[in-house]
């Protein structure tokens, strides 16, 4: 039985682009939050580290075979990543959320000097800040996301606020299931390293491996609600659904898609922290990461349209050689 072709990968990734270039304030949100990244206020967690790091060499105390040389290294270590820590990064949540590309960098300076710090305070105060941030990064993320589907494939009799709604949903639902599942892993990984740093490396790189392709079938997992405006659970179900029956297809299209957002991350972080030019990388990666996100949209409607119609034509064949 002859099946009509599959929606084509690079005319998905043209129109993603094209959208976005039509519309191009949609690439607001990613912008706004890079540059509060990089020009705001930092969120530090000082106040709280800093006396845990001050009480290394008193601690290392019960493990004679540390030098003092390697304590002072590790000392000196940590305390460089709470003065470089920003908490204001959580803001880019996921699987819903702005895209970002200083969310990891945490720039320490910039055109404008150094920028003003705010301390999270105690284990409470951090604890408060982190579900603010995790909310209000959810929210932005929903916004961002029905900003771009509207723009991408102009979905009819959509709910705002049910996706807004579904949105958060699905975003506790994966945050349980990453902390059920990824909290156990992160232990074993660091009791072995602990032991083994080879071993421990092993491990990792065999999670993170295991990671991804447990990513890959739940990738469309939001793109149901605001394309086809189902809930949370439906939506979840219909990825792993589409990407079963799809799966070479779409494997080359998130291939695809990672390729040339990570490749083209590297050209935008190219200019330093206190350069004006980084204004081109964050505007160069809202562009491109919000174009692919776009065409991921349009993917994700044709390859579910053609998808229909070749289950439709299977089961139709299916029936008249029965009646036969």
């Amino acid at each position: 039985m002859k099946l009509p072709p599959p929606p084509g990968l690079f005319a998905s990734l043209m129109r993603g682009f094209d959208s976005v270039a039509n519309h191009i304030l949609v690439i607001l949100p990613p912008v706004l939050l890079d540059l509060f990244l990089w020009l705001g206020p930092h969120l530090r967690l000082k106040s709280f580290l800093q006396p845990f790091i001050d009480q290394l060499p008193s601690l290392a105390k019960a493990f004679p075979s540390y030098s003092i040389t390697d304590i002072a290294t590790v000392q000196t270590a940590w305390t460089g990543a709470i003065n470089q820590f920003n908490l204001f990064m959580i803001l880019r949540t996921f699987p819903v959320g702005a895209t970002s590309l200083l969310s990891l960098e945490m720039p320490v300076q910039t055109p404008l000097g150094t920028p003003a710090n705010l301390d999270a305070g105690s284990f409470f105060g951090i604890f408060s800040w982190v579900l603010l941030l995790v909310v209000l990064g959810w929210l932005i993320g929903a916004v961002y996301y029905f900003w771009i589907s509207g723009v991408a494939i102009k979905p009819e009799g959509r709910s705002f606020w049910k996706s807004i709604k579904q949105t958060l949903l699905l975003s506790v639902l994966w945050l349980g299931i990453l902390f059920v599942l990824g909290l156990p892993v992160i232990l074993v990984v660091s009791i072995i390293y602990s032991f083994s740093p080879t071993l421990g490396q092993i491990m990792f790189f065999i999670g993170a491996l295991l990671l991804i392709w447990l990513i890959m079938p739940v990738f469309f997992s939001v793109h149901g609600i605001y394309t086809l405006q189902l809930n949370a659970f439906r939506s979840i179900l219909g990825s792993l659904r589409m990407v079963r029956f799809t799966l070479p297809n779409t494997g080359l299209f998130l291939l695809v898609f990672v390729i040339i957002n990570t490749g083209m991350n590297f050209l935008w972080n190219t200019p330093s922290d206190n350069s004006w030019w980084m204004l081109v990388g964050i505007a160069g990666h809202a562009f491109v990461s919000t174009a692919l996100l776009a065409a991921s949209f349009i993917y994700y409607r044709d390859i579910n349209a053609w998808l229909s119609a070749v289950l439709e034509q299977l089961q139709n064949r299916t029936s008249s050689a029965k009646a036969n």
